[in-house]
């Protein structure tokens, strides 16, 4: 087994988080999951109706469930790593730097949105 570094760990970890959010989460491939999802209507507690996308088949599932596809990415990017390491690098190092960055995006974003709610709170007072 090699040996794996502290730092190529982390980037290991968060190259896996982007690659999993990308299949789950992210806009741009909405068409690799489209397929393998269907619209139900669900009627809620108050009566109403609302429409909700799920999995038609177990892939769909893989695809929808973020605790799924994170564990097939984890696959992916480690056994990329540990088989060709020098060409999964650039990889994972772009994939990592996103990870990062959307960690970072996240962070602000949400603080950013504390400091309005809190701003108006005052306001109102």
């Amino acid at each position: 087994m090699k040996d794996i570094s502290w730092i190529t760990y982390v980037m290991l970890i968060l190259a896996s988080y982007r690659l999993t959010h990308l299949i789950v989460f992210d806009k741009i491939t909405e068409f690799i999951r489209r397929p393998f999802m269907k619209q139900v209507r669900v009627e809620k507690e108050n009566g109403t109706f609302e429409t909700k996308e799920v999995p038609k088949s177990m892939f769909g599932y893989l695809l929808k469930c973020y605790w799924c596809a994170g564990v097939w990415s984890a696959i992916f990017i480690g056994t990329g790593y540990l088989l060709f390491p020098k060409a999964a690098f650039v990889f994972i190092l772009i994939f990592s730097i996103a990870g990062g960055q959307s960690i970072i995006e996240t962070f602000v974003g949400v603080n950013i949105k504390k400091v309005d709610y809190y701003s108006e709170l005052k306001k109102r007072e």
